[in-house]
């Protein structure tokens, strides 16, 4: 008797984040059966914020699921869709992807036979469903599976792994119209209890609203919690949020924003801080200081399409991220509450087309911790 309360999945960490791998063949086709499903196994919602009954961990960045199947795509090896859901409420969000655990699914594709490749370093083509969007994992494989042990230091993550780089390729416009989505480097908005605020309205792997933290009265060097118990400044960061996300088009009312997208963050030029960890960071070790809000919480590190849309917004000339830099090398070096991470893009600017982002690299790590299945309640 086949036992229907069960489903195939693989719990993974990428990057900085975690969550639940799936085989589309294992999943129902519709997509309200598919979100019960992923309510069911990571414990949503839950009012207590902790996700005891299931796979999540009571934050956004541990309360994911990602399904992968074979590519139809000439360009692509398997098509990856990621979907957020929320702890508190019964609500599974698409609007947005998720650059930490992009880089495990390379690995995954790999691991699960869906693309043969030979020992070495490998390249899996991936299409994100969400953003309709093609990057490339690049991974060593040895005996056919994807490599994990390594020397490579990821921030917030403890210990070390083998690296991952994803490469974007034309990542601008991922979820609105453009890689700026006004057309601007800069709008200002009238926020409630701050007044007239500039902002970068960015879109490159998903968007993002770049401030300065000096707007808000911030150093974007505060711990997460210190900005999450400070209610006034999240209520403005999220007004300013929602406004900026009907100039970016992303609804036609600010009450109809979606809660992922856009990111909003807090950046600030280089200064002496301390992570999460009690690590000290020196104002010489990064270009950037980023505060980055995730599913209404300050992020422990930073999101990966955050971290990459960052890159890519302070290569625009005149924007508050090209502001704030420090540095104008190949790299820009982003200090979040885990550390420092480093990304490169490429940006221009011409006549015809304005501002665009050719390219956007970026390293992370990944490890699967458990494979099997997950529990449905039975009946």
């Amino acid at each position: 008797m086949t036992d229907t309360n069960r489903i195939p999945a693989v719990f993974i960490r990428g990057g900085t984040s975690k969550g639940l791998f799936f085989h589309a063949r294992d999943l129902p086709n519709d997509r309200e059966s598919r979100d019960a499903i992923f309510l069911a196994v990571l414990g949503s919602p839950d009012p207590y914020g902790r996700q005891l009954d299931g796979m999540g961990g009571g934050y956004s960045s541990v309360s994911k699921a990602v399904v992968i199947a074979p590519s139809d795509r000439a360009d692509a090896d398997v098509d990856f869709t990621f979907a957020q859901v929320v702890v508190d409420k019964p609500m599974v969000d698409y609007a947005q992807t998720c650059g930490n655990l992009s880089s495990a699914v390379g690995p995954f594709a790999v691991d699960e036979g869906l693309v043969q490749v030979a020992d070495g370093p490998a390249v899996v083509r991936v299409f994100n469903t969400n953003t309709s969007k093609v990057y490339h994992a690049h991974f060593d494989v040895r005996a056919g599976r994807s490599v994990e042990k390594g020397d490579v230091v990821l921030p917030g993550v403890s210990g070390t792994a083998a690296l991952v780089r994803l490469d974007y390729v034309d990542p601008g416009g991922a979820m609105t119209r453009a890689f700026l989505p006004t057309g601007n480097p800069i709008d200002t908005f009238d926020v409630p209890g701050i007044g007239s605020v500039e902002a970068s309205l960015v879109d490159a792997t998903n968007p993002v609203v770049f401030v300065d933290a000096a707007s808000f009265g911030k150093t974007a060097t505060e711990h997460p919690d210190a900005l999450d118990a400070d209610t006034s400044f999240m209520a403005a960061m999220d007004d300013l949020r929602r406004q900026a996300g009907v100039a970016m088009g992303l609804a036609d009312r600010p009450q109809d924003v979606p809660l992922s997208n856009p990111k909003i963050a807090i950046l600030a030029a280089p200064a002496d801080s301390v992570t999460i960890s009690g690590e000290a960071v020196s104002a010489s070790t990064h270009d950037l200081q980023i505060r980055i809000l995730s599913m209404e919480k300050c992020h422990k590190a930073v999101t990966g399409t955050g971290a990459m849309c960052l890159a890519a917004a302070s290569g625009v000339v005149g924007s508050v991220p090209h502001r704030l830099r420090k540095e104008r090398g190949s790299k820009v070096r982003i200090a979040s509450p885990s550390g420092v991470v480093a990304l490169a893009a490429d940006v221009d600017h011409s006549a015809e087309s304005g501002w665009r982002v050719r390219a956007i690299s970026v390293e992370r790590t990944q490890r699967r911790l458990m494979e099997g299945w997950v529990r449905l309640p039975h009946g």
